[in-house]
């Protein structure tokens, strides 16, 4: 499995009730994707409720069965609607290593996203291990309704990616970016 992640910084007085609408008004689209496990469709505020959020941000995060389902969704007259709006996204990519899905994790209304950086040198089949029997499970100890861990080999990096049924005032950390989930396709 692939997770995927692209995000565009919009003006800091733009209306996100625009995106809100949009995601609304589109977000059905992606549902039965080939080769498509889930698409989150996320957005932040800046600090709308003391979130540490400092920009304006829609950011879709996907994980895929294999890269197929990629090439195709970014081949497709929905990716090329989205470019022509928003413009030309850098696009990260993980290698999943571990994913817990429950049937309650489409009930989310709230992800967090944490890239961490990985030592040179770090013992990788250990880190997975260890990432991998923590995937279910914050630095609290909380349990969210589905998470996935995953690593990126170009820039050593790992991606841990939770969500949730509501915020709680401990998800916004340093170095953990929250979004709203405006909808999520399966």
């Amino acid at each position: 499995m692939l997770a995927m992640q692209y995000s565009f910084t919009l003006p800091a007085d733009y209306d996100m009730a625009i995106i809100r609408r949009r995601i609304s008004d589109n977000g059905h689209r992606m549902d039965g994707f080939p080769g498509l496990v889930f698409k989150t469709f996320l957005h932040a505020s800046r600090d709308p409720q003391g979130r540490g959020t400092h920009e304006n941000l829609y950011a879709p995060f996907y994980l895929w069965e294999s890269n197929e389902g990629i090439n195709r969704f970014l081949a497709s007259p929905g990716f090329a609607a989205l470019t022509a709006s928003f413009g030309w996204p850098a696009i990260k990519l993980w290698s999943v290593w571990q994913a817990h899905l429950p049937p309650e994790f489409t009930q989310a209304k709230i992800a967090t996203r944490e890239i961490v950086q990985i030592d040179p040198f770090t013992d990788l089949a250990e880190l997975q291990a260890r990432e991998s029997r923590l995937v279910n499970f914050d630095q609290n100890g909380d349990a969210p309704l589905g998470s996935l861990v995953g690593f990126e080999p170009n820039t050593w990096s790992l991606v841990r990616f939770r969500l949730w049924r509501s915020y709680e005032n401990d998800l916004a950390k340093a170095g953990t970016q929250v979004y709203e989930v405006g909808y999520l396709a399966r």
